[in-house]
């Protein structure tokens, strides 16, 4: 653990005589313990988005020329898809200052010596299947348990009726993928344009069939129930490609893409993450007597539905300093503590916010009346099941919640509680009821703390540096 988290345990535990290692490996388990605070006030400013640095480091990989990219979140997924990359033969700099992907072109990566390492990141392994399956070679593609126990049959189908070839290794839909090629180095792509109609509003669904479309013989599409989040649009249009959008009466949307000769690299300055802004926005709301200023954070409405949730619920959030750089809209977010009450949470706005439910059902908790959260079934198939996982978490601080096949149920308004939480290694599970423990009554235990390294190495760090 980082010096950082352990002067936190002391401070918001005020256990200054538990020995050093008090947050410890225990029976294979580290234990974090937090106790309530009085108040939260400062600034902090928010690693950069998830979605975005795995985006800047694929298609500046595919791009000719460099790719300069600051502000780039240096967590555990997305260190793992640099490792790809530098495995099919890009260079990648990774300086005080910046990231620089030097490009070699659409046609440019070359065959790994072994297996590619995903790590447990969902977004690496669906977006690059889409980039492996217009390669003149084979690829494996394989993670961590929890990685390989994820659905991947979501991307092998749209891929398969492309034309690529996609094996589960285990036969379940899951990874190890293997990804055969039948090209011949030099030769032109043989994947197949198509328009595929996705069951689900996935951004990595809609994102691996993007970039396959870039190999394919013509104009691509995909029709989503609901618009999913857009970057992928965005930035490669930005990179040169050629994708257009159409939001249609229903609701649904039909991203398109044609293939191009190249991508150019680009300077790309990568937003703070909303779904790591949102732990601070909750705990702004919900201490007492608190003040945040979280400064530069990715306001894209395709991603920010937390934010409408967050006024619907009551939060007195202020927007300053707005502009749109890059393409991407950002904002600095003055939060102050709230009066919060219960609200809805469906439809088509559950994309945008899918990674923040977890969040949304904590502040929930401490709201007065009844919030329900439906149309959320994609929950299921996170690196936990967020419904279960969740609810399992609320039910141990005291609270009322009852979990639907798409959603859950929360009474608030009633005493939280301390209580002792299960993270299942889930970094938004753990951060989420984190955030919990700031607010409640008495001591709260979190089991696998560290997880918190997939997205936001420093988020303990940061807490501490706000708690008074």
């Amino acid at each position: 653990m980082q010096d950082g988290q352990k002067t936190l345990f002391r401070t918001l535990c005020k256990l200054t005589t538990m020995p050093e290692n008090r947050i410890l490996r225990m029976r294979g388990y580290y234990i974090m313990q937090i106790q309530p605070v009085k108040q939260l006030r400062g600034e902090v400013s928010v690693p950069g988005d998830k979605s975005i640095s795995h985006r800047s480091i694929m298609f500046g990989a595919l791009a000719k020329g460099t790719t300069e990219i600051t502000h780039f979140l240096h967590g555990a997924d997305c260190l793992s898809t640099i490792g790809c990359f530098r495995a099919m033969g890009i260079d990648i700099e990774d300086t005080p200052e910046c990231i620089l992907v030097h490009g070699k072109g659409l046609h440019g990566l070359s065959e790994p010596s072994s297996v590619l390492d995903v790590g447990n990141s969902g977004t690496t392994t669906r977006l690059i299947s889409g980039i492996l399956s217009g390669q003149p070679f084979t690829t494996t593609l394989s993670g961590d348990a929890s990685l390989n126990s994820r659905p991947m049959r979501r991307i092998m189908e749209p891929l398969g009726m492309m034309g690529a070839d996609i094996l589960s290794q285990n036969g379940n839909g899951c990874a190890p993928l293997l990804i055969n090629s039948h090209l011949l180095a030099g030769q032109n792509p043989s994947l197949h344009a198509i328009h595929y109609h996705s069951k689900v509003a996935s951004a990595q669904v809609k994102s691996s069939v993007l970039l396959a479309g870039l190999y394919a013989d013509g104009l691509t599409q995909i029709t989503e129930p609901v618009l999913s989040r857009n970057h992928t649009e965005l930035m490669l249009n930005g990179f040169g490609a050629n994708v257009q959008t159409e939001v249609h009466s229903d609701g649904s949307a039909t991203a398109s893409i044609l293939p191009c000769e190249e991508l150019y690299g680009q300077k790309i300055q990568v937003p703070g993450d909303i779904s790591s802004a949102a732990y601070f926005i909750a705990a702004a709301l919900l201490v007492p007597d608190s003040e945040l200023l979280i400064k530069n954070v990715g306001t894209n409405p395709t991603r920010a539905g937390i934010l409408e949730v967050c006024r619907a619920m009551g939060a007195d959030i202020t927007y300053l300093n707005e502009n749109c750089d890059s393409g991407e809209p950002t904002a600095d977010l003055l939060v102050r503590t709230s009066t919060l009450h219960g609200t809805t949470v469906e439809g088509a706005i559950i994309p945008t916010l899918i990674d923040e439910i977890p969040m949304i059902a904590v502040m929930a908790a401490f709201a007065e009346g009844t919030t329900i959260i439906r149309d959320a079934a994609e929950l299921k198939v996170k690196e936990t099941d967020r419904i279960k996982t969740t609810t399992e978490g609320l039910l141990a601080m005291g609270v009322d919640v009852t979990p639907t096949d798409d959603g859950m149920i929360i009474r608030g308004g009633n005493p939280v509680h301390g209580g002792q939480i299960n993270s299942y290694l889930d970094h938004r599970i753990a951060m989420a009821f984190s955030i919990a423990a700031l607010a409640a009554e008495g001591n709260t235990e979190i089991q696998d703390g560290q997880c918190v390294a997939v997205s936001y190495p420093s988020f303990f760090t940061e807490l501490h540096s706000l708690s008074l």
